[in-house]
Parts: C-alpha cells; structure tokens; sequence
C-alpha cells in the first residue's frame, strides 16, 4: 500500500463545502417544520393518485440500493476472503449505516402519522411485503451500528468490549447479507401487485430478484464513487487497485443484470413493446442504455479501468441509470392519463437536506473516528 497523502489529524472539519451542507440543512430544517405544521396536504404535491412521492422514489428505494455497497463489501472481505477489499469495509459500511439511517428518517417524515412509526414492530402484519421491508430494515440498520461500533469504541480506547464484538463479526456479516438480500429484492416484489399498472416492460415475476442484482451493482458503483471522492475532500491517495477490482466486480454483475434483463424480456415476448414509441420505451431504452450497456463499455476499457476519472465516470452512469430505474418504476406504475405529478419546493427541500445531511454525517465520523484507511492503521 502506497503511503497516503494526508492523516485525519490535519483535516480541519469545517471548509467551505460544510458551510454549503450546514445552509442546505437549514433550508431542510424549515421545510421539516413547515410539512408538520401543514400536513402532507399542504407541504407536498401528493395524492391518492400519486401517494409515493420523490421522497419514496429517491430516499426509499434509490437510497437503500445506494447503501448495498456495505454488504457486499463485507461479504467480499469477511465470506469470499477478498482481504484487499478491507480498508474499504469500513467505509462502505459507514455508508451504508447512514444511508439506511436517513432512509428511515426519509420515511419518518414521509408518513401521515410519524408518531405511529413504531406500530409495524409490534402490530406484525405477516402478509405484508412492507412490513418485511420494515423489518428488515430496522434489523439490518442495527446490524450496520454494531458492524461499525469498533470504530467507535477504538476511539474511545474500549478494548475489551472491542474484543466481545470483534468475536461476532462474521454472524453479523451473514446476517447483514441475509437481511439485505430479503429487503432489496421485497422492494422489487411492492409492484408485483400491479401488472396492470407498470408497463410490462418493467413488470415482471423476477422483479425481487432483478432489484437484487442491480442494488449489488449499484452498492459497488457507490463505494467506488464515495472512495474517489473521500480521497479527493481529504486529500488522500486514490487505492487504484482496489477501485478496478470493484470496477470489474460492477461490470460483471451488471453483465449479469443485462443478460438476464434480456432473457426474461425473450421469455415473456416484450420486445416488440420497445419500439412501439411509447413514452414508457423511450424511458426503458434510456434507463438500460444509461445504467448498463454504457458502463459496461466503460468498465471494459482498459483506459478507463485505469483512470480514476474514467471509474468515476463509469460509476456515476450506473449510479444515475439504477436511480433512472427507480423512479421509472415508481412512477410509470402510479401515473395515468390524466394524472401528474411534480415534488412541491419542500419536497425537494427536505431530498436535498437528506443528501446534505448523509454527507455531513459522513463527514463527521471520518474525520473524528478512525473509518478511513490511515485511521485504522494507527489502532
């Protein structure tokens, strides 16, 4: 390992792009306040026509396929023995803790009555695919916290308790995979049924498995986007290696994300559908060319491969196509002649303050707890 520019020590917290977040998170702030004090009526363009708004399109279902790097990080390291991928583990993990954590806030805020948030982990529905999600999600966010807690307690010199967590890494590690395989792919299984609502080109059985495989690609895409940029805002150096490995890892799964795409599209004949000139195709072709076929192509350049610029560009394609697919998903099934929908100012208020708020967060716990790679060195 080449030696890093920069320590954590010399990083000072605030810098202009923090003053940037802290306005955004005010602007937030006031945007908090004033859904509350009107209602979902008042503050957002909701409706019992489209009631899963751009807070559940971006915060719920592109956040929580954002935050995958985390367990297929740790399964690289900890299940696959990948040990290269290990100075990135804490990181993804850091991610993905604090994707799920403003997913749930997300959600919080996005449902009518917030004070009844605790009411799904007592009143069990057992048939319901989101009460499933809500499980999951709780149970993997607590995952995430102990699966991060070392760092914590290394800062606080707490060794022996260090020492008992440390002994269940590897049951948390599978139980971080287990909770994310069944939450990931019950997003995909919400629009199981509507067959017909969401165009068929879209709408299919496999649609659990297919969010599956594009949260795993999207998650490495992520935390080679987030490597690159951390090592930019703290001035450390790029770990090349480990960013053409998780390059490879993105291509190959997004190989497979297409190869079974078009499979399924042949079983079920729906490929006429994507020349029938519909708005519905002309999305679907932008979302598989943007999020797919372009990367890959990227990724398969040996220059690109290569070059930090090239990886992130490949990055940001697969990050913007899987997001592409999201909101396509979630609003293609709820929009019909007739009917529209644009995110009200404090809808887009409150996204941006979320995205604001992960950074921040970020931000906060790489500067003062060891998560980057210098960091954990010195423990």
């Amino acid at each position: 390992m080449k030696a890093l520019d920069k320590t954590m020590k010399d990083v000072q917290f605030f810098s202009k792009g923090t003053k940037i977040l802290v306005v955004l998170l005010g602007l937030a702030a006031i945007a908090v306040i004033y859904r509350y004090v009107f209602g979902l009526g008042g503050a957002t363009n909701l409706s019992d026509d489209v009631p899963w708004g751009l807070w559940v399109a971006f915060d719920v279902f592109a956040g929580v396929a954002l935050a995958a790097g985390g367990f297929a990080v740790t399964a690289a390291v900890y299940i696959f023995n990948m040990k290269k991928y290990k100075p990135i583990a804490r990181p993804a993990i850091l991610t993905a803790f604090i994707g799920y954590s403003v997913v749930m806030l997300g959600l919080l805020i996005d449902i009518g009555q917030s004070q009844r948030f605790w009411h799904p982990l007592l009143m069990w529905q057992h048939r319901s695919v989101m009460f499933e999600v809500v499980i999951c999600i709780t149970l993997y966010s607590n995952v995430l916290a102990l699966e991060f807690a070392p760092a914590v307690l290394e800062k606080l010199k707490l060794t022996g308790l260090l020492k008992i967590l440390k002994f269940f890494t590897f049951p948390l590690v599978i139980a971080g995979i287990v909770l994310s395989f069944l939450h990931q792919s019950s997003l995909g299984a919400f629009f199981l049924i509507m067959p017909a609502r969401l165009s068929q080109l879209w709408y299919s059985p496999i649609m659990p498995q297919m969010f599956y495989i594009s949260a795993i690609a999207v998650g490495l895409a992520m935390v080679s986007f987030e490597s690159i940029v951390s090592a930019k805002a703290f001035k450390k150096e790029y770990e090349m290696d480990i960013l053409k490995g998780l390059g490879k890892g993105t291509r190959i799964t997004l190989g497979i994300y297409l190869l079974v795409k078009i499979i399924d599209m042949i079983v079920r004949g729906t490929f006429p559908m994507l020349l029938d000139g519909s708005l519905a195709s002309k999305f679907y072709i932008a979302e598989i060319l943007i999020g797919a076929i372009i990367p890959i192509i990227l990724y398969s350049i040996k220059s690109t491969q290569e070059s930090v610029g090239g990886i992130l560009t490949s990055s940001s394609f697969v990050i913007f196509g899987v997001l592409f697919n999201r909101f396509n998903i979630n609003f293609f099934a709820q929009l019909r002649p007739g009917i529209s929908y644009f995110p009200s100012v404090a809808e887009i208020a409150i996204t941006v303050g979320l995205v604001a708020l992960g950074i921040f967060a970020y931000r906060i716990a790489a500067v003062y707890f060891p998560v980057m790679h210098d960091s954990q060195e010195q423990h």
